[in-house]
């Protein structure tokens, strides 16, 4: 008995962006239980436990494979900033901010960026975004960029969009195989 290899799924990416603060638009939710606060001293288990925490469910594996000393290193650039979201003292989201230098695109990239599913539907969200972004333009921004994909949560494309991030190019690529290769389960 043989068994088929697994099959790629396709996989579409959508790289958008918002060129200036002019075409920004934020929805900050008024919540005296939550608060956003910037990470300046990460540990690497406390990075590693918010991108498993945030996208484990969406095979999010770029970083698994980078040493401590590397994820550390990175962390450590002052081109990097990581809001993280607290929901009544509890982290349940963050976004990851890159100035750069990146090869070929400028401005500010959201590296990453996503809730824990516990809280998906209840707006955190856009705030989490809109706070990002905000961040992006106050630390100088022309430009933030992000990309999302086919595989992503239903609503990131649609929150990018309502934020004011417009698309401007599309790639479509074999992702990894189908199956059980999820790396986050024991």
């Amino acid at each position: 008995m043989t068994t088929a290899a697994p099959v790629p799924d396709l996989v579409t990416t959508t790289y958008l962006h918002i060129v200036g603060r002019q075409g920004f638009r934020p929805a900050f939710v008024a919540d005296p239980d939550l608060a956003v606060l910037h990470s300046r001293l990460p540990s690497v288990p406390f990075y590693r436990f918010l991108y498993a925490a945030v996208g484990g469910g969406y095979r999010w594996v770029d970083r698994l494979a980078w040493s401590d000393a590397d994820l550390e290193a990175y962390l450590a650039r002052p081109a990097v900033t990581l809001l993280v979201l607290y929901l009544e003292g509890t982290p349940v989201g963050y976004v990851e901010l890159d100035r750069g230098p990146h090869e070929a695109e400028a401005g500010t990239q959201i590296a990453y960026f996503g809730l824990v599913p516990a809280v998906h539907g209840r707006g955190l969200g856009k705030h989490l975004l809109s706070v990002g972004v905000n961040r992006a333009f106050g630390e100088g921004a022309e430009r933030v960029w992000v990309h999302t994909c086919t595989e992503d949560g239903p609503y990131a494309l649609a929150n990018y969009r309502g934020r004011g991030f417009v698309p401007y190019r599309t790639v479509v690529d074999e992702g990894p195989p189908t199956g059980d290769s999820n790396p986050y389960r024991a």
